[in-house]
């Protein structure tokens, strides 16, 4: 157990600070909510080496601590709702064993974006959030794919050292 809890303490560090560099790494195509999403890096490691249930606690745990370190209560919410289905859609993708790790990536990618544009929708409409659609969606598979790629090397890497409990 404490061998988990200290597996699982770094994992949220980890994120944790991969969330302040893209904090500090301004992406302006015009468009809100798009990002790297490097923190999602750790997400799917910790999806395929611990589990769904770490891989849920991570998520959650880095989202509240990065919304009150650098964002906001709006901020907090939009991520929540483009996080949380994002990891549904991960997990429910690997399950299937038709995606690799970076398809599942790029499946998680899209989907946060589609999840914080349903909590926008809910704030300001949906009808003029559709112009951001396509950009967002070409940019959460653009980010899932290069996060992907590197979770997938990450992932063959690291499954030697750690045995997965669920």
């Amino acid at each position: 157990m404490a061998k988990k809890t200290a597996y699982m303490g770094m994992l949220t560090a980890l994120a944790f600070v991969f969330s302040y560099l893209e904090f500090l790494i301004p992406i302006n195509l015009g468009v809100p909510g798009v990002k790297l999403g490097l923190a999602n890096l750790v997400v799917i490691v910790a999806l395929y080496l611990a589990g769904g249930k770490a891989a849920f606690t991570l998520s959650l745990a880095r989202i509240v601590l990065a919304g009150f370190t650098f964002g906001n209560l709006a901020s907090m919410a939009y991520s929540l709702a483009g996080g949380m289905l994002s990891l549904a859609a991960m997990a429910l993708a690997r399950k299937t064993g038709l995606f690799s790790v970076t398809g599942v990536s790029v499946v998680g990618g899209v989907s946060h974006n589609i999840g914080q544009m349903m909590a926008a929708a809910l704030v300001v409409g949906a009808a003029s959030l559709l112009p951001y659609l396509p950009v967002l969606l070409l940019s959460g598979t653009a980010a899932g794919t290069a996060v992907g790629l590197l979770a997938a090397i990450a992932v063959r890497r690291l499954s030697v050292f750690v045995k997965k409990e669920e």
